[in-house]
């Protein structure tokens, strides 16, 4: 329901208000923007907004917060586009922990909430412009009513529609199709570690799909493959070439990043690796390795399961 606030409000009730909406803002702010840090700073501003606004103008906190938080994340995407023509490399989002935990929703919205902050969606959505991934992940992650997504963005809800139409056979175009059982990503992902690590060349190709795909993402700060690699033969012999390093060291964990099974390689205690499997028909059909340390930062002290 609509909530009133009038206009001298003691502080801790805005603060209470805020945080109410918090994990809100920071699952569409993350969404739009694929970078935890960028998230956090846009919520940031949008905390400042909200202290400085005149209570008497809002009469919907909510849709307010949305709607700040909305309009600062497409200005910051546009300059964070402009950057990443530069970028070396593959370009992947920094990995979320989405591990719930007790308060984990129930089974129907975490599928939910699990696709539309995979790795594989974030991709796609790059290739959106900031109003349509703005529209698209207000209306497909949250649900949000077009007329709200319309005030937010300052439109009409007649070209908020076109925009969601235009965004959403987009996204099935480009999204690849992978099975979500994570019980069969956990097992594979286990397998496909143990192969890696021990150079086992027979059992990656056993495990992986002829026409996989390794995307690795360093963002030249750290070494990884400057070109997407196709097909099991090539993707094998990289992984085996790169298991010739010594593993002394190193220790892996296994955890949840953007609604899926995955593992963070630490070494000396420090996130080094992150990576993750796509599966369909029981093989590995992509995999994402994430070594810039800039997108690792916020692994820093996993919960290992």
């Amino acid at each position: 329901m609509p909530t009133d606030i009038p206009t001298a409000v003691p502080t801790e009730a805005l603060t209470e208000l805020f945080e109410e909406h918090r994990p809100m803002l920071l699952g569409v702010a993350y969404r739009m923007l694929g970078r935890t840090a960028d998230a956090e700073d846009v919520v940031q501003e949008a905390w400042l907004r909200w202290t400085a606004t005149d209570r008497a103008a809002v009469r919907e906190p909510r849709a307010f917060l949305v709607r700040i938080t909305t309009r600062l994340a497409i200005d910051r995407l546009r300059q964070a586009q402009a950057r990443r023509e530069s970028y070396v490399g593959p370009w992947l989002p920094e990995p979320l922990v989405t591990d719930f935990g007790p308060a984990a929703p129930d089974t129907a919205e975490r599928a939910l909430l699990a696709d539309s902050v995979s790795l594989a969606v974030l991709v796609v959505l790059e290739s959106l412009s900031p109003p349509e991934r703005a529209v698209f992940v207000l209306r497909e992650a949250f649900g949000f009513p077009y007329g709200e997504i319309a005030a937010a963005l300052d439109r009409s809800e007649a070209a908020v529609r076109q925009l969601a139409g235009r965004a959403r056979r987009h996204v099935d175009e480009g999204r690849p199709r992978y099975d979500v059982d994570p019980a069969e990503r956990r097992d594979l992902t286990e397998r496909f570690l143990s192969a890696a690590a021990g150079g086992d060349l027979g059992e990656l190709l056993a495990l992986l799909a002829p026409d996989v795909r390794l995307v690795g993402d360093g963002g030249g700060k750290s070494k990884a493959p400057l070109r997407i690699i196709e097909s099991a033969d090539k993707v094998g012999r990289f992984l085996v070439a790169v298991a010739r390093d010594s593993w002394e060291g190193y220790e892996a964990r296994f955890l949840e990043l953007n609604g899926a099974p995955a593992v963070l390689v630490l070494a000396d205690g420090e996130p080094e690796t992150a990576f993750q499997i796509e599966v369909r028909d029981g093989l590995v059909q992509r995999v994402h390795i994430i070594r810039n340390p800039d997108k690792l930062q916020g692994l820093a002290d996993p919960a290992d399961d």
